[in-house]
């Protein structure tokens, strides 16, 4: 079957085809609108405008699609649509555009979790995740670990209490003048930072923390991991004590290297995480794990876990790089998990700007 599917929640708008021939999938195509140069003069995603580009970007770009997938409409057998969660106006425009289309045309129509969805990108890989499993979501909106006890049922078993790891990512490299959305220049900026630690040019990450630069006092930051059993993060804690950090250098006059900085946060911050999910994979030693989301396309934060689950005899499965940002393959994907199971959506449906896995 083909799927038609659509991907509009925050700043990027996207169609995909992707075909299913009951055993695996092939994305046909994967258009992608992005809208980072139009919101990096903010620092940030404005919604009205967003919302607006996604109005005149949608229609093209599934032709577009359509045409490089070699198909028509005549040929999709399932319409899928993110419904939820993300920017209230975003998601509108292509759940309404979603519901237009599938009824004109006499197609199904089902509705998928934004989460669920980028969770989905990894059935995309020639070797995918079965549930069980573990799945770690990191974002700019999201850091949550997630038991997917199917293909649909999902709950979650730890979260962040406050900031994700990407917008904690977005809004200190602001501060340090890393380009809106920071993530790339962040990790780049990092290695760097990790290079001139230690010396190493390969097995850098490793090493760090036997490094001058690590015990030196004035970069000391806190761990996002929260203490006891839980397998919750605070990011605002490591974020304010990064504000402080650089607050405290510029009242100085001493000069901060940015290199070592972008290091230091972006190691606490992953060992956070690796902490977080070492204890989920230990409390469920049944089960392999799969990173999704923008913050997965992380250089550092992909090569911790998969030498955590090396070490602890688990699978990793996470999409490619080119995958973990938005877009509507990872929506075609669990949109065929979401009309396999019977979950199909009438002209009622309506979107949300609220997760719906509790």
């Amino acid at each position: 079957m083909n799927i038609l599917a659509f991907e509009s929640s925050c700043d990027e708008t996207s169609a995909s085809v992707v075909f299913y021939d009951g055993e695996r999938f092939s994305v046909k195509s994967n258009i992608i609108a992005s809208q980072i140069e139009t919101h990096r003069v903010f620092g940030g995603v404005v919604p009205e405008i967003a919302s607006r580009a996604h109005t005149e970007a949608i229609s093209r770009i599934t032709y577009e699609a359509l045409d490089s997938a070699g198909v028509t409409l005549a040929d999709i057998s399932l319409v899928a649509v993110t419904a939820n969660p993300g920017l209230i106006g975003a998601l509108l425009v292509g759940v309404n555009f979603a519901k237009a289309l599938a009824a004109a045309n006499g197609i199904p129509l089902v509705a998928v979790d934004h989460i669920k969805g980028h969770i989905a990108a990894a059935y995309l890989l020639d070797k995918a995740p079965k549930p069980p499993f573990l799945a770690l979501a990191v974002s700019g909106g999201h850091t949550a670990i997630y038991l997917a006890e199917s293909h649909t049922d999902y709950k979650i078993i730890g979260t962040t209490r406050d900031d994700a790891i990407g917008e904690s990512f977005d809004k200190i490299g602001r501060i340090i003048g890393i380009p809106y959305p920071a993530g790339r220049g962040f990790d780049e900026l990092s290695t760097r930072g990790f290079i001139k630690a230690t010396g190493e040019k390969t097995d850098f990450y490793s090493k760090y923390k036997k490094s001058a630069a690590y015990k030196d006092k004035s970069m000391t930051l806190p761990s996002p991991a929260l203490a006891g059993d839980s397998l919750d993060f605070s990011f605002s804690g490591l974020k304010t004590a990064a504000i402080n950090l650089l607050h405290r250098h510029e009242q100085s006059g001493i000069a901060l290297d940015t290199e070592l900085f972008a290091a230091r946060y972006t190691f606490e911050a992953v060992e956070a995480v690796a902490k977080k999910i070492g204890e989920a994979l230990t409390k469920y030693p049944e089960l392999d794990l799969v990173m999704a989301g923008g913050v997965a396309a992380n250089s550092h934060l992909r090569a911790r876990l998969t030498d955590l689950c090396r070490r602890m005899n688990r699978n990793l499965f996470i999409p490619p790089i080119s995958l973990c940002g938005d877009n509507g393959a990872m929506i075609a994907a669990q949109g065929y998990y979401e009309y396999k199971a019977g979950n199909v959506s009438d002209s009622s449906l309506n979107a949300s700007a609220l997760d719906s896995i509790t």
